[in-house]
């Protein structure tokens, strides 16, 4: 186990988790702000084995874990850290579609912020979403991380809200 919220576990990802992982990972509407198309059986095979082999990475800075439902282990989703040479950590989620509007992804931010500074130690959290993605906007709008602009993303087309806060 990674981190636990009252009603959520967040745990690194097997090979086991492969079924509910394509199934987020090949629906458009969970994918269109992330990767920008679903992604086929192969390509899901393919980059689950890549986060699983991250694990043992000794200078692993890609943390990618598998978000369990507490009431009868789930999986309903993903929560990530991707760490830079600077020790800045980059936060991201994904909810299988079905799971979306419980106030889970609310539940998971919050603590995922408190795992990346009183776990890994990082000098500061961030995240940038796609502006049009209205639901990930209000829960930044409303987490711990503060608002510090927009600026236009080139691989999507689209502009992205930035938050960001440093380790205090």
């Amino acid at each position: 186990m990674i981190f636990q919220t009252s009603r959520l576990l967040v745990r690194p990802l097997t090979f086991e988790d492969f079924e509910p992982f394509h199934e987020m990972q090949n629906n458009f509407n969970v994918m269109q702000y992330a990767a920008g198309k679903a992604q086929t059986f192969e390509e899901n095979k393919v980059d689950l084995k890549k986060v699983i082999n991250h694990y043992q990475e000794t200078d692993n800075g890609f943390w990618v874990w598998a978000i369990d439902r507490k009431s009868d282990q789930t999986l309903i989703g993903t929560a990530a850290i991707i760490v830079d040479k600077k020790n800045e950590g980059e936060i991201g989620y994904r909810l299988l579609e079905k799971y979306w509007g419980n106030g889970y992804a609310t539940e998971i931010l919050k603590d995922l912020i408190e795992h990346g500074f009183e776990n890994m130690n990082l000098k500061a959290i961030y995240a940038n979403v796609d502006v049009r993605n209205i639901a990930s906007v209000k829960m930044l709008d409303k987490s711990v991380l503060e608002f510090i602009g927009q600026e236009w993303n080139e691989d999507f087309q689209s502009y992205d809200r930035l938050y960001r806060k440093e380790q205090i």
